[in-house]
């Protein structure tokens, strides 16, 4: 090998072995990534639950026939508004009339004979003193006289029951409201006490909203009250506000009249009903409806976008939160109901917490963040919109 040709090697050699001991630059960390947080506040709030329900009238009264007969008029008009009592049919009344001169007849016989037999009584009584009867002739006077009396008072009742049924054979309204059609005419066979009504007379001012509510969410909230998180709003009677099928809300608001206290064995829930004036008569039974129930006062109430609240593997509600320390760090959080787009939180956050709602996929627990303001709503308008976190 030629000398030149050698050191040539040995320098390329001694310059791969340089290059090897030399270690590579390390490469700058990430910044910590940008996240919009939400400041929680507590604040009074008035908790509402919205539950789904129908009308109902206030008094539904079926009129059906006390005596029977046949129908000779219809005196209403159909679909009209009716007082109470005013007539609505007319039974032919021929054979009741009858029926109360036959029983005014017999009270005056009864009434006769009271008559002969009073004074008969009396007479013998005299002579019983003196012995000119016997004390049995007596006592047969004084029977005697004692039934004409009671033939008298039964006589009358009678009269007075023919009198009652001579009344009945016009059927008179036995509410105000609103009648509906009838289901006979004139001629038609009626029975007393018959199954299938004559009419329907609804009164619909007020009306009835029946809704039903599981009893969970009853227990829930009378707990809450007894603790003292919740307080009774308003002077103990709740707001109730309706919305209709339309997605409209009715322009009057109504009370809560009761809760059941007994619970459906086969729902669970128990039945609550609201009171809603009804002047115009917008209302109508069987409407289908929504009706926001005021549940209670909640004075330091907590609320977080909903966007901001996830669940973990266990099925929990979660938060992330951004410590003073600026690292992130995994709440498990409990939820109560939601308020619009928020979910109100009964433990887990506390006043002054900020709760990440943009750039969860960003971070994780114990890792530092950075908050940012908000994005304007022009700017999310004109940018594509957060991805929505899986609601708890």
């Amino acid at each position: 090998m030629r000398p030149a040709a050698a050191l040539s090697i040995l320098a390329g050699a001694l310059a791969l072995s340089a290059c090897g001991k030399k270690e590579a630059a390390p490469a700058a960390a990430p910044p910590p990534p940008q996240v919009v947080v939400y400041t929680v506040t507590a604040q009074p709030m008035t908790l509402t639950t919205e539950l789904a329900g129908r009308t109902s009238a206030s008094q539904i009264a079926e009129v059906r026939p006390q005596v029977g007969g046949l129908i000779q008029k219809r005196l209403f008009v159909e679909g009209a508004t009716v007082k109470a009592g005013t007539p609505l049919y007319q039974i032919d009344p021929a054979s009741y009339k009858a029926a109360v001169s036959s029983a005014r007849a017999a009270l005056e016989s009864a009434k006769a004979r009271v008559l002969a037999a009073g004074p008969k009584a009396t007479r013998y009584k005299e002579l019983l003193a003196i012995e000119g009867v016997s004390k049995q002739d007596y006592e047969d006077a004084l029977a005697v006289s004692a039934q004409a009396q009671a033939d008298v008072a039964s006589a009358q009742a009678a009269l007075d029951v023919a009198n009652i049924n001579l009344k009945y054979t016009n059927v008179y309204a036995p509410i105000s409201g609103h009648i509906s059609r009838s289901n006979v005419t004139a001629g038609a066979l009626v029975t007393a006490s018959q199954e299938a009504p004559l009419t329907t007379v609804q009164q619909l001012d007020p009306m009835y909203v029946d809704v039903t509510q599981s009893s969970t969410e009853v227990m829930a909230l009378r707990r809450q009250m007894a603790s003292g998180v919740l307080k009774q709003s308003g002077n103990g009677q709740a707001a109730v506000t309706l919305l209709l099928a339309d997605g409209s809300k009715y322009s009057a608001q109504g009370k809560l009249q009761f809760a059941d206290v007994s619970v459906d064995p086969g729902t669970g829930n128990v039945t609550l009903r609201a009171l809603f004036p009804n002047p115009k008569g917008e209302l109508m039974p069987g409407m289908y409806v929504r009706a926001v129930l005021d549940s209670g006062l909640n004075d330091k109430a907590i609320t977080v976008p909903q966007v901001g609240v996830t669940r973990n593997p266990k099925g929990q509600a979660t938060a992330m939160v951004l410590g003073k320390d600026g690292k992130v760090e995994q709440r498990v959080i409990t939820t109560g109901t939601t308020v619009g787009d928020r979910w109100v939180v009964n433990s887990g956050l506390a006043d002054g917490d900020r709760v990440i709602v943009e750039g969860l996929q960003k971070v994780r627990p114990g890792a530092p963040a950075v908050a940012v303001a908000a994005p304007t709503p022009a700017a999310v308008s004109a940018g594509a919109a957060p991805a929505a976190a899986a609601a708890p």
